[in-house]
């Protein structure tokens, strides 16, 4: 397997782990139950370890907007899908436009 593609999956077990660490913060009640709680730290620390890794091969701003974008972009469809969250037309243009913005910042990566 190629460095780069290596790189990219990295990535995206990293945004795995910040949802998932997100997730279980939604459960964690302001850090009072043990369990997601833990589980918060430790995925959010594994997303981090994950993209350190990924940036040894990626350009460190491409590799954090992909990771900031695809996280906030998977959450706010998570918490409209599993938490009851509105669905309305201003929170889908904004899924669009950090969408658009991360495939236009992959087009211009060298």
């Amino acid at each position: 397997m190629s460095p780069q593609i290596l790189a990219w999956l990295l990535l995206a077990a990293s945004v795995a782990a910040e949802v998932a660490g997100t997730v279980a913060l939604r459960h964690a009640e302001g850090f009072t139950r043990l369990v997601p709680s833990v589980v918060t730290g430790a995925c959010y620390a594994a997303a981090i370890w994950l993209m350190s890794l990924a940036v040894r091969e990626l350009g460190v701003g491409l590799a954090y907007a992909v990771w900031a974008g695809s996280g906030t972009a998977l959450i706010a469809v998570l918490g409209m899908l599993w938490f009851g969250e509105p669905v309305t037309l201003p929170r889908i243009a904004g899924l669009a436009a950090i969408v658009a913005g991360v495939i236009v910042l992959n087009m211009d990566a060298r």
